[in-house]
């Protein structure tokens, strides 16, 4: 494949730096987005990363992550030989427990019993990682591998009724390791904890920001494309418009965003994002009407991965043909962001879905890609915007897939059915910023699964569409929680819905969180 990914190491100008060590552990990026919030900047690197780049990057700290292996086994991920020499503060998570352990002279040792979930845990106060938090406390588990007897020179701080070593230190080294995830909310001393990591034993400042993210991005930016073109693959979503107006910022009239209404987007959609980047921005502004191209290319698909790489496929080559018409372009912005990556499937983790923007590329592309939010979290892209001047109810908008509409509609994709869903969706979202919901639940759309069912209306039988709505709480998109939307609320969309959309004539409302579910149905 012919492209970069410009889109790397941000570091702030006292150049503070923590490493997360990536074992595969799905839960992994979370422990970035809990030290960015503390005001650090940290950067995830493969398990296998080198000695000799690990000292290059001179870090404050680093974490080993969590991860699905056992470390006595065969080939099995382990850190690379001499990090825990190189006189820099280590914490180990889950996995990166067991391997300090391992690696330093403990056992670790297979348990009949794992434990998973919240458990009761107690800890020592006088160990400075556990400093000011309580001493008897709840924290999240998840493992059946567990360190059975501490290195040399280690002592125990914590431990569960079925686990002797839940944490470990050795000060002298400023090793540490837990058995639990302090980066998940289920942990509610977790955060306490890693910023006496940061603070206590790395002595990071915490002055990395946002607004700093966003000068070094606009500087990387501009050094790196020159007085080349750039093409943006604007969807009108949060993340491409704070990719547009970061890149923008950075090479001014050399940017110019297109807008692709491929016939997939919500209701009104493709004529607010062309009023918005033409009234409020100075920006070159293509809109290409290409709905029947994409649904011709769509019929009769109806595997979610095979939508998701005909979409982003077909993005590619419609930028393409409009290179042609602008002349010699070298660079595509897109707003990938962190989550998109990880789902997509790194070296340590698996696949959990394609993202049209990561996975759906073809092999033969001929652009550069600039992608300014790749190390970014939602919220924070959002952080972004708002440092950036974008209007707060686009920085707020609905996150809003790539393929659109084409996996919110579970199956084949008809027009039809894309009506039906487009009016259903309307309604869902106008009712939830009717009752003053709408900035409360993280995300919240209507989908039509492959079903229908027997109805009764108007004294007649029926057999229709069944709608389903989802919204979410989180702080990450990583994990979150199905949203206890008031009855009453609920109540009244299904009504509106049913009696509003034809074809439709049963709603239901997912309540399943994540994981085990992701966040989209497809």
């Amino acid at each position: 494949m012919n492209f970069y990914i410009l889109g790397g190491s941000i570091l702030n100008d006292n150049n503070e730096l923590v490493l997360v060590i990536d074992f595969g552990g799905q839960y992994n990026q979370l422990i970035a987005r809990r030290v960015r919030e503390c005001g650090v900047y940290c950067e995830i690197v493969p398990y296998d990363y080198s000695l000799a780049k690990i000292k290059a990057k001179n870090p404050k700290g680093i974490i080993l992550t969590g991860g699905p292996a056992s470390v006595y086994a065969k080939d099995t991920p382990q850190a690379v030989d001499g990090i825990f020499d190189i006189n820099v503060p280590i914490l180990g998570i889950c996995y990166g427990h067991q391997i300090i352990a391992n690696a330093l002279g403990g056992t670790v040792t297979h348990a009949e019993t794992g434990e998973y979930g919240k458990t009761s845990v107690t800890l020592d106060p006088s160990a400075v990682i556990f400093d000011t938090i309580d001493k008897e406390n709840t924290c999240w588990m998840s493992h059946r591998d567990y360190v059975s007897k501490v290195p040399v020179d280690f002592t125990i701080i914590g431990h569960t009724t079925t686990g002797p070593v839940t944490a470990m230190s050795n000060d002298k080294r400023r090793i540490y390791g837990v058995q639990f995830h302090p980066e998940v909310e289920h942990t509610p001393f977790g955060k306490k904890m890693l910023k006496n990591f940061l603070f206590k034993i790395c002595e990071v400042k915490g002055n990395w920001s946002m607004e700093a993210f966003a000068e070094s991005k606009i500087n990387e930016i501009k050094k790196s494309v020159g007085n080349k073109k750039v093409l943006c693959a604007l969807s009108g979503g949060v993340d491409s418009s704070v990719a547009a107006v970061i890149t923008h910022k950075a090479v001014g009239k050399q940017l110019t965003c297109i807008f692709v209404d491929h016939g997939l987007l919500r209701k009104d959609e493709g004529d607010q994002v062309e009023k918005v980047f033409k009234d409020k921005f100075d920006m070159n502004f293509i809109r290409i009407n290409a709905q029947e191209r994409f649904l011709n290319k769509l019929h009769g698909v109806s595997d979610p991965e095979k939508k998701r790489k005909i979409i982003g496929e077909e993005f590619i080559r419609v930028f393409e043909e409009e290179a042609n018409k602008l002349g010699q372009i070298d660079f595509l912005v897109q707003g990938t962001i962190y989550p998109d990556v990880v789902e997509s499937g790194t070296k340590t983790s698996a696949t959990i879905k394609s993202h049209h923007n990561v996975g759906g590329l073809p092999e033969d592309m001929q652009f550069s890609l600039i992608e300014p939010l790749r190390e970014l979290f939602k919220d924070e892209v959002r952080a972004v915007g708002e440092k950036l001047g974008i209007p707060h109810d686009l920085v707020w908008r609905q996150p809003f897939p790539g393929p659109g509409l084409a996996i919110r509609v579970l199956g084949e994709i008809t027009e039809e059915k894309l009506v039906v869903t487009r009016e259903a969706d309307a309604i869902f979202r106008e009712e939830i910023a009717k009752a003053g919901l709408s900035e409360k639940i993280w995300q919240y759309f209507a989908c039509l699964p492959n079903i229908k069912s027997v109805g009764v209306m108007g004294d007649s039988r029926t057999y229709c569409h069944t709608i389903a709505l989802r919204a979410v709480t989180s702080s990450d998109a990583m994990t979150s929680e199905w949203a206890r939307i008031p009855y009453e609320v609920l109540d009244k969309i299904s009504r509106r819905i049913v009696n509003e959309v034809p074809g439709v004539n049963r709603i239901v409302y997912d309540i399943t969180s994540k994981p085990p579910a992701t966040i989209e149905w497809e």
